[in-house]
């Protein structure tokens, strides 16, 4: 017997129908599994690209604090700095005054009469003459340079307590035989004497006598 045409029809439709319907599921499970794959891809891209930003923030963030502690040792050194030049300076103004100090308290004093009113204080002391390059009779030489005047400025300084290389030498008279005062003064002006020195044969000048003046009357 064959079968009714309408019977091959209805299962030609039914044939076509299932192989359609398996076709869209194939499409739609290949359009999924492409999704993930892409979705998959992207979420590797971006994770992947944290990384890098990670390790450049982090390495900024080493640059500017190394920078800020470079910058914050910078500043201590250079406060370090400052304090140990403030202190030598400091030591040496200190050593300076304590050597002109020695130099005119290794003596012991003793305060006299004054010559005149522009005189604020005056002593005599056992002050040592300056040892001498001089042998023989002895005269005194005033001009500028001579023994004489080289040895009167060392035992003036003696006296004093004024440091000799910077010591000022206004005037040197002489003041009877054998004997010359000395006006003298710091560099700055803010001490100003006038010593009285007498030669001792073979031995050099000797302050005798050191007056401290209001002002310089030689200037």
């Amino acid at each position: 017997m064959k079968e009714p045409k309408d019977n091959k029809k209805n299962t030609r439709s039914n044939k076509y129908d299932k192989e359609r319907k398996t076709v869209k599921i194939l499409t739609f499970a290949v359009i999924i599994a492409a999704l993930i794959v892409i979705l998959l891809l992207i979420m590797s891209l971006f994770s992947g690209g944290d990384k890098p930003q990670e390790v450049v923030t982090e390495s900024s963030s080493r640059v500017i604090k190394n920078s800020e502690e470079s910058t914050q040792s910078e500043v201590q050194n250079s406060e370090k700095s400052s304090e140990s030049s403030s202190e030598s300076e400091t030591s040496q103004s200190e050593s300076s005054e304590s050597a002109e100090s020695e130099s005119s308290e290794s003596v012991e004093t003793k305060e006299t009469e004054p010559t005149d009113e522009n005189v604020t204080e005056a002593y005599t002391g056992d002050w040592k003459p300056v040892e001498t390059q001089q042998e023989g009779e002895h005269t005194t030489n005033f001009n500028d340079g001579s023994q004489d005047r080289i040895e009167i400025k060392k035992a003036t300084a003696n006296a004093t307590g004024l440091d000799e290389s910077a010591m000022i030498e206004w005037w040197v008279e002489n003041s009877g035989e054998g004997q010359v005062v000395a006006t003298v003064s710091d560099t700055g002006q803010t001490k100003n004497y006038r010593v009285y020195l007498k030669w001792v044969d073979n031995q050099g000048w000797q302050p005798i006598k050191v007056e401290q003046l209001k002002e310089n009357d030689k200037n």
